[in-house]
């Protein structure tokens, strides 16, 4: 499954920790607060504080760590 970008739908690799591309990120927040959020969803998924879920497309909700 490849995830895409909540904004303009283009596609983001699947290993992202987040649901937007970069230049989208950056038009809503800005670079500086783009880059805070990336660096503290990294660092939130390398300590194992990240779950990642998903609604596949029967509507089921699946898991993955």
């Amino acid at each position: 499954m490849t995830k895409k970008c909540i904004y303009c739908s283009s596609e983001i690799p699947d290993e992202s920790v987040i649901d937007f591309c970069e230049k989208c990120g950056k038009n809503v927040w800005g670079e500086k607060m783009f880059n805070a959020i990336v660096e503290n969803m990294n660092n939130a998924k390398e300590n194992g504080d990240l779950c990642h879920s998903r609604v596949d497309k029967t509507g089921e909700f699946k898991q993955f760590s």
